[in-house]
């Protein structure tokens, strides 16, 4: 639930957004996660505020439903309100583990050797440059970074 307005944060997988409509809260999810894919992200992320503590265990809840219990989250300090080392989401505590590259990325693991990467878009896009990027992320064939496709889209990080 999008801690917001009470509705559930959509998790749209790639060939189901074509029609929808995206708005910030949505994860758009490649669920091709097999380790001959050729592409550099699994999933990309819209949040609606730069506040983790109400963000992250919307996007948690939606990826456990769909992926299983996720352990550790990656992602970049420069991005967020507030760094806390964990979260505890759905009774589980989920670690959160901060770096300082202003790269764009996020990690999600449910184990030792089972990552995901996510593009994250940041909160203030417009919304079409938000779907662009996010759709750019996800595709089978993408070799681009994050920032680079950040840029390529018109979207400046926060």
């Amino acid at each position: 639930m999008s801690a917001d307005s009470g509705t559930p944060t959509p998790l749209l997988l790639l060939d189901d957004t074509i029609d929808q409509p995206l708005v910030p809260g949505v994860a758009v999810l490649r669920m091709e996660t097999t380790s001959s894919r050729a592409g550099l992200f699994d999933g990309a992320w819209w949040p609606r505020s730069r506040d983790i503590e109400t963000q992250l265990p919307v996007l948690i809840a939606a990826l456990t439903a769909r992926l299983g219990p996720v352990a550790r989250v990656g992602l970049d300090a420069s991005a967020w309100d507030r760094v806390p080392g964990h979260l505890v989401i759905d009774e589980r505590m989920v670690r959160i583990d901060w770096s300082a590259v202003d790269d764009g990325t996020m990690i999600i693991s449910r184990g030792p050797q089972d990552h995901f990467s996510f593009l994250v878009v940041p909160p203030q896009a417009e919304p079409s440059a938000a779907r662009a990027a996010m759709t750019m992320a996800v595709q089978d064939s993408n070799c681009t970074s994050a920032q680079q496709i950040l840029a390529d889209t018109g979207i400046t990080p926060a």
